[in-house]
């Protein structure tokens, strides 16, 4: 009987963990100009604004964020995220979403890097418009 009620929570926590997974994909994909590359190298779920990839997912909640370089900093400073594992020095951060909490402190910084790279794009797509 115990055995059976700790798999039933574990079936249960799973269930969670997916679902949270899922909205956090769907919070992602709603930002304007994202789209998704599964699979990508290393990363189970990859993210791209124009042809930046400005954050990935390995596995269920684990995002790798790429953040400015002042962004970065800052985050870090303040303990919203921790520094990158393996390429900190590219503005990477890295936040665990194991709750609803954790989403929402993640999709701020989610927000943050798509918008810093989203105006990246923009500049590059305006700066390469011919002169009238």
């Amino acid at each position: 009987m115990v055995l059976a009620r700790a798999l039933h929570r574990d079936v249960i926590s799973i269930m969670k963990s997916n679902e949270l997974h899922q909205e956090l994909r769907r919070r992602i994909l709603n930002l304007p100009g994202v789209t998704e590359q599964q699979k990508a190298g290393i990363h189970e779920d990859a993210f791209f604004v124009g042809r930046t990839m400005f954050m990935h997912i390995h596995g269920h909640g684990h995002c790798d964020i790429r953040l400015s370089k002042g962004d970065q900093e800052r985050v870090l400073a303040e303990g919203k995220a921790r520094a990158h594992r393996w390429s900190p020095e590219t503005g990477y951060v890295t936040s665990m979403v194991d709750d609803e909490q954790d989403l929402e402190s993640a999709m701020d910084l989610i927000r943050m890097s798509h918008q810093y790279f989203a105006g990246k794009a923009n500049g590059r797509r305006m700066g390469a418009m011919p002169k009238q």
